[in-house]
């Protein structure tokens, strides 16, 4: 029997300095479940915002984002699965959201997924380097505000399914007042 762990993958707030709150829509969505783990990618600003995260799962793992003064790591490493996930803000590439230079710090650690925001872009990259799969994964913004590169100024976030190698990703986007969700499976 495999074991199914669930995961949320959130970041980039900038709660209070852009945004008062995540949208009512999202939180209801999430604070309706508890997850396995939570991974975050920063920039959370206010300490209040790491004890709202704290309280979202079992285990919870964040990185300090460039506009982040809490002391936080730079980066995380969790084994979930059989799968290897390493937790970045992004900031370490320039420019913002850049797959090769990602790509190229996924394969310095070994990992098979790498976390990252900064972008304020939800999205989802399958790439392979030197015949190794990686999974690129972005949350986006939670709050969807703006990035100094602009950004989508989408609210949004990731629910994650990992069971061995398999991870289904439910990626969830607030559009028009419309919660969109979009589910994507892989093995990797």
């Amino acid at each position: 029997m495999m074991i199914e762990t669930s995961v949320l993958i959130i970041g980039d707030f900038h709660i209070p300095t852009r945004a008062r709150e995540i949208p009512i829509k999202l939180r209801q969505e999430i604070e309706g479940k508890r997850y396995d783990f939570v991974l975050c990618t920063g920039d959370l600003v206010s300490p209040s915002v790491l004890r709202w995260i704290e309280r979202r799962g079992d285990t919870v793992l964040v990185v300090r984002g460039n506009m982040d003064y809490l002391e936080l790591p730079e980066k995380q490493e969790v084994r979930i699965g059989n799968l290897k996930f390493l937790i970045i803000h992004g900031d370490q590439v320039y420019p913002r959201g850049n797959i090769r230079q990602l790509s190229d710090i996924a394969m310095r650690y070994n990992a098979d997924v790498l976390i990252h925001g900064h972008t304020h872009n939800l999205s989802v990259d399958l790439v392979t380097k030197d015949s190794k799969k990686l999974l690129l994964v972005n949350p986006g913004s939670a709050t969807g505000v703006w990035s100094g590169g602009g950004g989508s100024l989408i609210p949004s976030f990731i629910e994650a399914k990992v069971s061995e190698r398999n991870i289904t990703l439910i990626t969830y986007e607030l559009i028009g007042g419309t919660l969109r969700k979009r589910v994507l499976g892989f093995t990797l």
